[in-house]
């Protein structure tokens, strides 16, 4: 199978490539992957996304530009890119169902996913009461007490979602105060139901057949245990970059790029598997658009 310009990705860095390389009448084929939309897809409310001055489910936004791209002409693919080979000038990717697939511009839009802690009893206990997506599966516990472990904006949208509809919400966070913006660490003080273990890590997940508590230790050493039904995991993320080693330039972690090339021609990368820096989805959009750009220019 062989196509003009592939996106690899559908979160909105993908979808904004999508848009883009169609409006140009390049008829993108964008190879979703297993989680359509992105991780951008799991986060309750947005309220910082130009254009939305309510608020707007992840969920509903990603919905709203796959319309876009597919009204656009983009078509999509529900697979995903197990290997890649870009020797002698070509671009060809491995799909887990599909086989092979070939073309001549590539838009990597791979995004990230969840940095777990690693902590003991993590593994164990995921799916039964560790879990890192609180829109996912926070009505599994409601009316329980639960903890989110995480300071940065996306913990914190985890606390105040889950507030909703959990008896309690402790947050558990390394440092004395918020990385999250102010408007989210705002919203989340005024709540009664969300408590915070300060200068705290997670050492353990604790229980049977399910979670019943996260073990915590204090900067001074001590340790205590904070019973609860569930655990959201909420600490960062790692780029999707693992597929790419040894083909494309690295740094830190992160796909190497010059506005949105790669270290291979006709190779662009945008959103979060190039961002160490921002991480916003206005950004990932941003940069999906140059890089639709940069690859009209690269197959002009």
């Amino acid at each position: 199978m062989k196509e003009k310009i592939v996106i690899l990705g559908s979160g909105p860095a993908g979808l904004s490539a999508a848009i883009y390389a169609a409006r140009a009448g390049l008829s993108p084929l964008v190879v979703e992957g297993m989680q359509p939309g992105g991780q951008l897809a799991q986060t309750a409310e947005i309220e910082n996304f130009p254009g939305f001055p309510g608020q707007i489910s992840g969920q509903d936004l990603m919905v709203a530009m796959r319309i876009q791209a597919e009204r656009c002409g983009a078509s999509f693919l529900m697979d995903e890119a197990v290997g890649a080979d870009f020797s002698a000038g070509k671009k060809k990717l491995s799909l887990m169902v599909n086989g092979e697939l070939e073309c001549d511009a590539l838009v990597v839009c791979t995004g990230a996913s969840t940095r777990w802690t690693g902590i003991p009893g993590e593994t164990r206990l995921r799916g039964r009461g560790v879990s890192a997506c609180a829109v996912c599966d926070g009505a599994f516990f409601k009316g329980r007490d639960v903890v989110v472990i995480g300071g940065g904006d996306t913990a914190i949208s985890d606390a105040i979602y889950l507030a909703r509809i959990c008896s309690s919400v402790t947050v558990v966070h390394r440092r004395d105060s918020l990385r999250a913006s102010r408007a989210l660490a705002d919203r989340v003080f005024a709540l009664e139901k969300v408590k915070f273990a300060w200068n705290c890590v997670p050492v353990e997940f604790k229980g049977g057949d399910r979670l019943e508590s996260v073990e915590v230790a204090s900067a001074d050493g001590t340790r205590r245990e904070i019973p609860c039904s569930g655990a959201f995991v909420a600490i960062g993320n790692v780029p999707n970059t693992s597929l790419f080693e040894g083909l494309l330039e690295i740094e830190n972690g992160y796909l190497k790029t010059a506005g949105t090339k790669t270290s291979v021609p006709g190779v662009f990368a945008a959103g979060d598997v190039a961002d160490p820096l921002y991480k916003q989805a206005v950004i990932a959009a941003g940069t999906g658009a140059m890089a639709a750009l940069e690859a009209e220019r690269y197959l002009a």
